[in-house]
């Protein structure tokens, strides 16, 4: 009797736990957590890469693009620049341009299609673009509205015997 009593009170309080444990689970899934954003590499744009020459020595080549992300000793004529970027709620972004050279000459720039800086910018941009442009000069009402410049008066000429006499600069 004892032993049915407690293997009652042992399914009892299994089939209670399930609840509580389906109830926490919703909940969980209801509230998640803050993850950062994770940013890595160089943004390569349709503007720098417009720069690039064959014939570019390294030097040039990484002024405009930056340090490459990968190097490799065992391939070191070739140059990795990839960059990723992962935020929540939105697909990982992956751009990898690859750059060949021939002793300090760059033979060739391996590079997808890729977005222009503005282009960029939109992708990775929390707001939502208005589409347009701030405008960033006055029209003529708000010149016309803008305080007339004063004349600047003479200054006040020193008084006449009136020397200043400042320190030494060095030593003697």
């Amino acid at each position: 009797m004892l032993c049915r009593a407690t293997a009652l009170a042992g399914l009892l309080a299994a089939g209670g736990c399930a609840s509580i444990q389906s109830t926490t689970d919703n909940l969980l899934y209801a509230v998640t957590p803050y993850r950062i954003d994770i940013v890595q590499g160089n943004v390569v744009t349709k503007e720098q890469v417009a720069l690039i020459k064959p014939g570019m020595p390294r030097n040039q080549v990484r002024d405009i693009l930056g340090s490459p992300m990968l190097t490799d000793i065992f391939h070191a004529d070739r140059w990795d620049y990839i960059f990723t970027i992962r935020r929540q709620g939105t697909e990982p972004q992956r751009i990898s341009v690859v750059a060949y050279f021939e002793g300090d000459a760059l033979k060739k720039l391996d590079a997808p299609e890729l977005p222009s800086e503005r282009e960029f910018v939109a992708s990775i941009s929390r707001t939502k673009a208005t589409g347009k442009a701030p405008v960033l000069e006055l029209t003529e009402a708000q010149k016309e509205a803008l305080p007339k410049p004063q004349k600047a008066e003479a200054p006040a000429a020193a008084p006449t015997g009136a020397v200043r006499s400042y320190p030494p600069l060095e030593p003697s």
